[in-house]
């Protein structure tokens, strides 16, 4: 089936349509960490320009005191014997917890005072606080950016969706190993679970929020709160169906 035949089969089943957009985005970027964004790794490609897109948009974000949250998969020596994710996709084991690899990319400039998200499965929001964490910024729309988009940015952002986050995805901000999953994936993030937009759009809705819409405003990032708990290290349920990231 050609493209145009694939849109007309989705417009008709009723997909596609735009979300609609609040006043208290978040940004959430997915694990743009150097096990994915150095190619010297195995488990890495260059996703330079997807990474310094991002960059772009975080300025924007902070200048406005939009939330912004980091992920980052990472697995300690327990769960690299146990977790059946790391049968299927065995090079995932080599983001061990302390390593380089699980770093996020210093080209994002991640600032203390920002959440970070250390998870086990390719959804930001299985086995984390995640959602806890954008509920108490008053959140009301996620941004997601990162790596892969076939892996955990697709899943993060059908569970944003699940969540009930009306979810934009930058187009320029996303990167995959390979291009025909990362194409196939946007289409169907943009039918199914949220916008596929192009990185100016998102930059000309943070910037015409008013002045007090930054739900960081009220709650400061990485903050822990009485009774919440600690920064994740690790899922205590993992996964057994994640898809590869």
């Amino acid at each position: 089936m050609d493209p145009a035949s694939t849109t007309r089969v989705y417009d008709r089943a009723g997909f596609g349509r735009p979300v609609e957009r609040g006043s208290r985005p978040a940004v959430v970027v997915v694990d743009f960490s150097y096990g994915f964004t150095d190619p010297q790794y195995p488990t890495g490609a260059d996703m330079s320009g997807p990474v310094l897109a991002t960059a772009r948009l975080l300025e924007a974000a902070r200048a406005g005191g939009v939330p912004v949250v980091f992920t980052t998969i990472a697995y300690d020596a327990g769960q690299l014997r146990s977790l059946a994710w790391l049968k299927k996709a065995t090079g995932m084991a080599a983001l061990e917890l302390g390593s380089r690899l699980v770093d996020v990319d210093e080209r994002l400039a991640p600032r203390t005072d920002e959440h970070l998200v250390v998870k086990t499965g390719a959804s930001a929001f299985f086995g984390t606080a995640l959602a806890s964490y954008l509920a108490s910024v008053r959140a009301d729309t996620v941004i997601v950016t990162g790596a892969t988009t076939s892996g955990c940015v697709r899943a993060t952002v059908v569970d944003a969706v699940q969540y009930g986050y009306p979810t934009l995805v930058p187009r320029d901000c996303v990167a995959d190993r390979a291009l025909a999953p990362h194409e196939a994936s946007l289409f169907d993030i943009n039918e199914k679970y949220g916008d596929v937009v192009d990185l100016d759009d998102v930059l000309a809705y943070l910037q015409a929020l008013p002045a007090t819409a930054g739900a960081a405003q009220s709650v400061p990032a990485a903050v822990q709160r009485p009774g919440s708990p600690a920064p994740e290290h690790q899922s205590t349920i993992p996964s057994q169906a994640e898809a590869p990231a």
